[in-house]
Parts: structure tokens; sequence; C-alpha cells
């Protein structure tokens, strides 16, 4: 699955992450005095011969310009077929202009420096030749001016349009793409259109998920039409020190919010973290059809999207239909993680900052003991922030190319082929995200432990500090 170019150009940012004495630093700002040999603006025009050479050639980079939810398999911009190019990597042009804050972010890195780094990852730079494609006309030409503006001279423009109506020339897609929905197909489904993976005739239930009451959290600032509010504080609640709720909780969560286990579900929010969070908790006790509306609220208000302020009242139910939680799999206790940590198939993957992983910092104010759990993986999640998953999001928010995930977790050791991973955090928020882009990666053999460190570490268990590949 993994491409040459791509291993070979991420792995080698990676490896001193995992193996070394820190986390891989953010790239430097892009050279702003790089003037590129070709004139801006123009192109050559890609052929389908020209873009199959090129999947072959290790000095060549097909990119794809499109949206996300494009890449990862939907059918979009009435493009014959979902997905992408295989061997394509991804650079959208919606990075370019998608709201995002050069000073107030949680890794404190300006829009260049992020897209700078994507060069790096997808092994774009000035010695390749690189064809960069869309569906509409403009994504592609947008991408590749910004990497003529990088240096980039070899570059021409093609139509993935041709690729796809040519039924001969394979298109991929992610294997679970619909868990995570395109801010589009949300708001055809709210007009009444049954998009694509979605059952028409039936009703589907959404949900804002943030942390506070509705004149605490930004609900009545703005929310997606007809979403129902979720404090994050009903199902981590204060007492729990901010973890999980029990079983019995969370099923009262449900009576009180109208949810039961037929219930087809799309959640949304101002953060994918919170939302992912509370669909996997709607998994673990049973709702069978559960989506993530992708990029949070970033791309509904970029696309000019209208949102509501009005606040949608659940109506409670009294029986959630099944017995909970009806899928327990997703979700592992401390004594399961205590009994399958070290047995052969069993990989703890550690989603914190590298400074959490080695006892630097806890990265929670309420929370004083830093460690980790003795064989756990260090997985990655954000760079300097225990509230960003940055190494698994592009800048607008969406989900990052699985090869890239996979490349990550390869430099690591982790191996989702052969092993069941079970995602930790803190207390569940980062992991949920990560298990979510597992699962659309199409790893069912996945888990959360929820607690995650604090729990760990609050229960007297085992710990160990320090960096683990020190000699």
């Amino acid at each position: 699955m993994l491409s040459i170019l791509l291993a070979g150009a991420l792995l080698t940012g990676l490896l001193a992450g995992c193996g070394g004495t820190s986390a891989p630093s953010a790239a430097p700002s892009a050279d702003p005095t790089a003037t590129p040999s070709a004139e801006a603006g123009t192109y050559a025009t890609a052929t389908t011969a020209d873009v199959q050479a090129a999947l072959e050639d290790e000095n060549s980079v097909v990119v794809d310009a499109r949206i996300n939810s494009a890449y990862i398999g939907w059918t979009l911009e009435g493009v014959a077929r979902g997905g992408h190019i295989p061997g394509a990597t991804d650079f959208s042009a919606r990075w370019l202009t998608s709201t995002y804050s050069d000073t107030d972010n949680l890794e404190g890195e300006t829009r260049e420096q992020v897209l700078a780094q994507y060069l790096v990852d997808k092994g774009i730079d000035s010695s390749k030749k690189v064809i960069v494609y869309d569906a509409n006309g403009t994504d592609a030409q947008a991408v590749a001016d910004y990497f003529a503006s990088q240096g980039v001279t070899d570059l021409s423009l093609y139509d993935v349009n041709e690729w796809a109506n040519d039924e001969s020339l394979e298109m991929e897609s992610y294997p679970n793409y619909s868990l995570l929905v395109p801010t589009e197909n949300v708001k055809a489904l709210i007009d009444g259109e049954t998009p694509e993976t979605f059952e028409s005739g039936v009703e589907y239930k959404f949900f804002d998920v943030a942390w506070g009451e509705v004149d605490q959290s930004g609900y009545l600032d703005g929310h997606v039409p007809g979403a129902v509010h979720v404090n994050t504080d009903w199902f981590e609640p204060e007492e729990t020190l901010w973890m999980l709720a029990d079983d019995d909780a969370l099923l009262a969560l449900m009576l009180k919010l109208g949810i039961t286990a037929e219930d087809h579900i799309v959640v949304t929010g101002p953060e994918p973290m919170a939302a992912c969070r509370f669909a996997v908790i709607l998994k673990y006790m049973g709702v069978e059809d559960v989506r993530v509306m992708t990029g949070g609220l970033v791309e509904w208000s970029d696309l000019g999207y209208e949102l509501a302020t009005d606040n949608v009242e659940a109506v409670p139910v009294d029986s959630f239909g099944v017995d909970t939680p009806a899928n327990p799999d997703w979700i592992d206790t401390i004594e399961e993680v205590q009994e399958m940590l070290g047995q052969p198939g069993f990989t703890l993957v550690d989603n914190r900052t590298w400074q959490e992983f080695i006892g630097e910092t806890t990265g929670y104010s309420y929370h004083d003991k830093a460690g980790r759990i003795p064989g756990a993986l260090f997985g990655y999640a954000g760079k300097v922030s225990s509230s960003s998953v940055s190494y698994y999001r592009n800048i607008d928010k969406t989900m990052r190319n699985a090869d890239e995930i996979l490349a990550m977790w390869e430099s690591c050791l982790i191996d989702p082929e052969n092993n069941h991973l079970s995602f930790m955090c803190g207390s569940g928020w980062r992991a949920a995200e990560i298990l979510w882009y597992a699962r659309v990666m199409g790893y069912e053999n996945t888990s959360l432990y929820s607690d995650g460190w604090i729990g760990w570490s609050n229960a007297g268990l085992p710990t160990e500090t320090g960096d683990p590949t020190a000699h």
C-alpha cells in the first residue's frame, strides 16, 4: 500500500521520533525567495499515459488536489467513480485557503510552515516531475501555482474524469470511507436529498458535540441545522476526572438524548476530536449506523453554509432497544489491557506527545503523574499540545492521508495487519479520533483503551519514564 516515494520521504523524517530522543520538529517556513522557472499559472496538460508513466517513476509525483472526501472515496463533483488514482498522494486546494490562524493554533505553526512540511512528507520538491489533477478545472491550477511558488518547475495538470470514465483503470477508496461524511453531503441530507451510502426514507439524527451547556459551548452561536447539543461532561463527568462514565450512566444519556440502537446518526461539532469521541461511544453502546462529519465546522463555514442558532431539544426515549454495551470490543477496560499487554498479537498504542510519553510532562493541568505504561508503543498525536492530533490531520481538520499514517506507524513498529491495536492517550479523546481513522482505513481489529494514562496511573499500576530508545 505504501509507495516507495512516500515511504522514503516520510520515514526519513519520522524515525527520529520513535527511534531517537525527540519527536520530529516542525518544518521551517518555505523559502520566500524561491522563484519558479516555469511561468506561474501556465502548465502543460498531462495525458492518462503521462499519469501512468509518472506512477511508475520514482522521480515523479501524482497529486490529487480535490477535497479530502473525494480522495478517500466519496463520489463528488460529477466524477463517475469515487476515490483517487492508486499511487497518487493528496494536496487539497482547500488547504491553501481554509480557515486557520497563524498566531492562534495548538502547535504554534503558521500555515506556511504546515504546508512546507506537507511538501516534505509527500516528496514534492524541485527535483520532481509533478502532475496535479482535479475534477473542476480550478483546484489543480491553485495547487500547481503554490508548488511553483515553492520552486517546483516541472508541473502539468490532469483531469481525473478521464481516468474515472475508463472502467479499465482502478480508483482506490478507503474501505470504510463512509464513516467520514463530507460537509456537502451532510448539507444535502439536511435538505432532504439522499447522498451516496445513505438510505432513502430513513430519518437521520444529528448531534453537535462540544464541552459545556448550550450557553457555554458556542452551540447557540452556530451549529449544523437540526443538531442536538451534547455536552462532553455528560459522558465524561468531573467526578470521574473526565474519564468515561460507567455503562449505566451512558445508557441513561442515550435515553435522555432520544437515541436507540436502530437510529441513523451523524455526529458534528466544532472539533472532530469530540465528535469522534462520542461516535465511538455510540458504536460501543450498540448504534450500528454512526457517521462523523469531516472537518468539524471549518468546512461548513468555509463553504458558506448557514449555521443555525436555535436550541434543538432532544426527545427522550424509554428504551435503547438492545442490551448495552452491545459492542463491548470497541472499548477496553484497564483489566483487559492488563491481561492483554505483552501477549503476542496485541499492541497498546500511546497517542500522546513525545514529551508526555517519556514523562517530561503530564499533559494535563489536573493530573500530576507523568510517564507511560510499560510495553506501550509511541504512536504520535500532536507535536507539542496535549489537545492536538496534528500528525493525523490535515490543516483543514480532515483526516491525513492513510499511506502517511501507515508509514508513521511502521516507523514505530506498529503493525495493524498482524496485531490488535488498542489506542490510548490521556483519557480517550485523542485516541478516539485516531481509532475512528483506523476504522475508516479498514482496520477493524482495533479498540480504544478509554481510561488511558490518567486511569492507569491513578490506579497505581506500573509506570516508567525516559526515552526507551536511548542506549
